[in-house]
C-alpha cells in the first residue's frame, strides 16, 4: 500500500582482385569435381551412421539430426505501422472482436427469468416492430479504429470506453504545471429555480481533435485558428448552455461558442468519421422550452441540425428526458447510439451526407427505439446515465435499477442483464482478454441504509462479456449521506471510470473510490490483478473526487495516471504492475498571474482528457485548465 501523502490538501571487407575469365579455367573445373566428390562421400558416411545409431536408440540425441535438417521458421505477421489516426496508447491494436461462444447464458443473468418485456418501435409514428432485424448492422471493431482522424471523440474514447489519453506523454521531469486558464463560463438557472448550474461537472469531459487543413478552411474558425498549422481544438459542453473551442497548446478561443440555451452536464461527442458533428445532450428540462433531450449541431458554421426530446414515445419514465450519457457512433453503418433517462436506448440512422472539404453537410435521422421492464422494477426509474459500450453488435450499460445490461444492437434484444449491489452511473469498460471479451464496472453506496450518514460497500465486477458470468467481485468500504430529498444527498463509492490498463500495467484493472475516510473525506485508487481480482496496490488521497482517473504512456510503455480532487488539486502517479508512488501534486489557481490569483473554491468534478502532454479538465466553477505534464 502507499501511504496517504502527508500534506494539507489545497564497408570493411577484402576483395579479391578480379583475374582474366579464361584463365586456369580446365585445372579449376578439376579441382571443384574432386572436392565435390569427397565432400559427398564424407557426407554420406556421416549420415548412414548416424541413422544407423538412431535405429539403435529412438531416444539418442535428436538435436545432432537437425543439424541436417532443414526446418523453415513462419514468418510472423507483421504489425501494420502506427497512422496519425490511430491511438499510440492502443497501439497496436489486438482485439479480435470473437463474438461466438460455446457457453450459455449464466443462470443468474437470463432475464426471461424476471418477467422481461421488450418493445421496439420505429418512425415517426413510433410504429411497434416485433422480430426487429437492423438494415445496416452494426458492428464495432478495434477501438484503435475508433477514430479516421486524430482525436478523442466521446466519453472515455471509443466503443470500448477504454482510454481518455491520446498519444504518448513523455514524462521527464515529473512536474505539473498550469498553463492557461478560459474562467468564462457563466451559470443557468436550474428548473427547480433554486440553484445555478455553473461550470463543467459530472462526467465533463472535453474532446479533442485535429482537423485536417482541407476541413479547418470551410469551418467558422477565427483566421488565427485557421491558419495555424496543426491546431488541435479542444471542445467542452458547459451548463451555461453553451459549446465552447479552444486551442489546445494556448487556450484561445478558436471560434464562437454554440449558443445551445439548455445545460449540458455530461460529455459530448464529434462523429470519429471526421465528419464536422457535434452531438451534445440536455440534463435539465431548464431551456425555456418543450423540447428536452439531444441536439446535434454542424461544425461548420454552428448551426442546428436537429433535435429530439422523446416526449412521445410512451416511455416507462416519460417526464425525464435528460441525455447525460455520451453518445457512440458507427460509422460504417452511419448509426448513432444514444441511452437516454426516459429508460428508451435510441438508434437514429443518420443518413448522413458530407464529403471531405465542402461547406456543407446534412443528415435525416431516422429513429428506432428500445425500451425493457422487468417485473421486478418500478417504471419509475428506469432511466440510464452511464454511457453505451460497445464489443461487436453487443451494447452495455447501466440503469437506475442497478441492471447491467448486454443488448444485442441489431436485433434489440437482450442478451443477458446482471443486477448489481447497487445503483451505479458508471460506464461500462471492456478489456479484451484471450479473445474473450469481460465488462468491469463498480457501483456508489447509495441504496444500502436508510436516511443520514452511513458506511457501505462500493462493489466492483468483472463480468464476462458473451455470458452475463460473474468472474469476481469485490467491493471497498465507502461513506454515504442519503438526505431527505435527492439535492441533499452526498453519495460515495465509484463515479469516476475504472482504467483498463496498458502496457506496463496490462495485468491491472483500476477503480476509483470516493469517501473512503469520511463523509466528504478520502479518495481511493485501488488496482487490482484482472485475473484474480485480488488488490494489488493502492494509493490513497485526503480528498474525495468524483472526476475520473486518466492513464497515459510513455514510449517504453511505462504507465502514469492523473486524477484531479475535489478542491482543484491534480496529482501525478507513475503507475505499475506491482505497486504505485506519487510523483508530484499541483494546487490549481484560478486567475493566475494576476493579483486575484487563488486556489480556494475550486473543485474538479468534471473528468478530464490527456492529448500528447498536455492535459484539460474543467471545474465547477466555471474555469477550464490547460495542464503540461513533464
Amino acid at each position: 500500500m502507499y501511504d496517504r501523502e502527508q500534506y494539507i490538501e489545497p564497408d570493411n571487407s577484402y576483395h579479391k582482385p578480379s583475374r582474366d575469365p579464361g584463365e586456369g579455367t580446365m585445372g579449376l573445373v578439376v579441382v571443384m569435381t574432386i572436392l565435390f566428390v569427397i565432400l559427398t562421400t564424407v557426407l554420406a558416411v556421416v549420415y548412414f551412421n548416424k541413422r544407423k545409431n538412431t535405429d539403435e536408440s529412438p531416444d539418442a540425441n535428436m538435436s545432432q539430426q537437425s543439424a541436417f535438417i532443414s526446418v523453415a521458421t513462419p514468418t510472423p505477421t507483421p504489425i501494420p505501422p502506427l497512422s496519425e489516426n490511430q491511438n499510440a496508447v492502443l497501439y497496436p491494436g489486438s482485439a479480435v472482436i470473437n463474438m461466438e461462444t460455446d457457453e450459455e447464458i449464466a443462470e443468474q443473468a437470463r432475464p426471461a427469468a424476471r418477467g422481461l418485456t421488450e418493445t421496439v418501435f420505429t418512425g415517426d409514428d413510433n410504429q411497434l416492430v416485433t422480430d426487429y432485424s437492423r438494415e445496416n448492422p452494426i458492428f464495432f471493431n478495434d477501438p484503435i479504429n475508433y477514430g479516421l482522424i486524430p482525436g478523442i471523440f466521446t466519453y472515455r474514447g471509443n466503443n470500448f470506453r477504454n482510454c481518455a489519453a491520446f498519444g504518448y506523454t513523455n514524462i521527464t521531469e515529473g512536474t505539473i504545471t498550469q498553463t492557461w486558464e478560459f474562467n468564462h463560463i457563466g451559470k443557468l438557472l436550474a428548473s427547480t429555480l433554486n440553484f445555478e448550474w455553473s461550470g463543467l461537472r459530472w462526467t465533463g469531459q472535453p474532446l479533442v481533435v485535429k482537423w485536417p487543413s482541407s476541413m479547418k478552411n470551410v469551418m467558422n474558425l477565427y483566421d488565427t485558428a485557421k491558419n495555424k498549422e496543426n491546431l488541435v481544438e479542444v471542445i467542452c459542453a458547459a451548463l451555461d448552455g453553451k459549446i465552447y473551442f479552444f486551442d489546445l497548446e494556448t487556450g484561445a478561443q478558436t471560434r464562437d461558442p454554440i449558443n445551445v440555451g439548455v445545460s449540458i452536464k455530461g460529455t459530448p461527442a464529434l462523429d470519429p468519421r471526421g465528419y464536422p458533428l457535434i452531438y451534445v445532450g440536455q440534463c435539465d428540462n431548464n431551456g425555456g422550452s418543450a423540447i428536452f433531450g439531444m441536439y446535434i449541431y454542424s461544425l461548420l458554421d454552428g448551426k442546428q441540425l436537429y433535435h429530439y426530446d422523446g416526449g412521445e414515445d410512451t416511455a416507462y419514465r416519460a417526464h425525464w428526458r435528460a441525455f447525460d450519457s455520451s453518445p457512440i457512433i458507427n460509422g460504417e453503418s452511419d448509426t448513432l447510439i444514444w441511452p437516454c433517462e426516459n429508460g428508451i436506448i435510441y438508434t437514429f440512422k443518420l443518413n448522413s451526407n458530407y464529403a471531405l472539404g465542402i461547406g456543407d453537410i446534412s443528415i435525416s435521422p431516422e429513429r428506432t427505439g428500445y425500451k425493457y421492464i422487468f417485473n421486478d422494477n418500478s417504471g419509475s426509474h428506469m432511466g440510464v446515465e452511464s454511457s453505451i459500450a460497445v464489443y461487436g453488435n453487443y451494447g452495455y450499460f447501466v440503469d437506475n435499477t442497478s441492471n447491467l445490461v448486454c443488448l444485442d444492437l441489431n436485433t434489440l434484444q437482450m442478451v443477458w442483464c446482471v443486477v448489481l449491489g447497487d445503483d451505479s452511473d458508471v460506464t461500462p469498460a471492456i478489456s479484451e482478454e484471450n479473445g474473450i471479451p469481460y465488462v468491469y464496472v463498480g457501483t456508489e453506496v447509495d441504496n444500502q441504509g436508510g436516511t443520514g450518514q452511513y458506511c457501505g460497500a462500493a462493489y466492483v465486477y468483472k463480468i464476462h462479456g458473451l455470458t452475463g458470468e460473474v468472474i469476481w467481485q469485490t467491493s471497498e468500504p465507502c461513506y454515504t449521506f442519503n438526505g431527505e430529498t435527492s439535492e441533499t444527498d452526498q453519495s460515495g463509492g465509484c463515479f469516476g471510470n475504472p482504467i483498463i490498463g496498458k502496457n506496463s500495467i496490462s495485468n491491472l484493472v483500476i477503480f476509483p473510490f470516493s469517501m473512503t475516510n469520511g463523509l466528504m473525506s478520502g479518495n481511493k485508487l485501488v488496482a487490482y490483478d484482472k485475473d484474480l481480482g485480488t488488490k494489488v496496490w493502492e494509493y490513497d488521497m485526503n480528498i474525495y473526487s468524483y472526476s475520473s482517473p486518466v492513464d497515459c504512456y510513455d514510449m517504453s510503455g511505462q504507465a502514469y495516471i492523473v486524477i484531479g480532487d475535489s478542491i482543484g488539486q491534480i496529482h501525478l502517479v507513475s503507475a505499475g504492475a506491482s505497486e504505485c508512488r506519487r510523483i508530484t501534486y499541483l494546487q490549481c489557481q484560478r486567475n493566475i498571474n494576476t493579483n486575484q490569483a487563488t486556489g480556494s473554491g475550486l473543485c474538479f468534478e468534471a473528468s478530464p482528457v490527456v492529448y500528447g502532454n498536455t492535459m484539460v479538465i474543467g471545474t465547477t466553477g466555471g474555469s477550464v485548465f490547460g495542464i503540461e505534464l513533464g
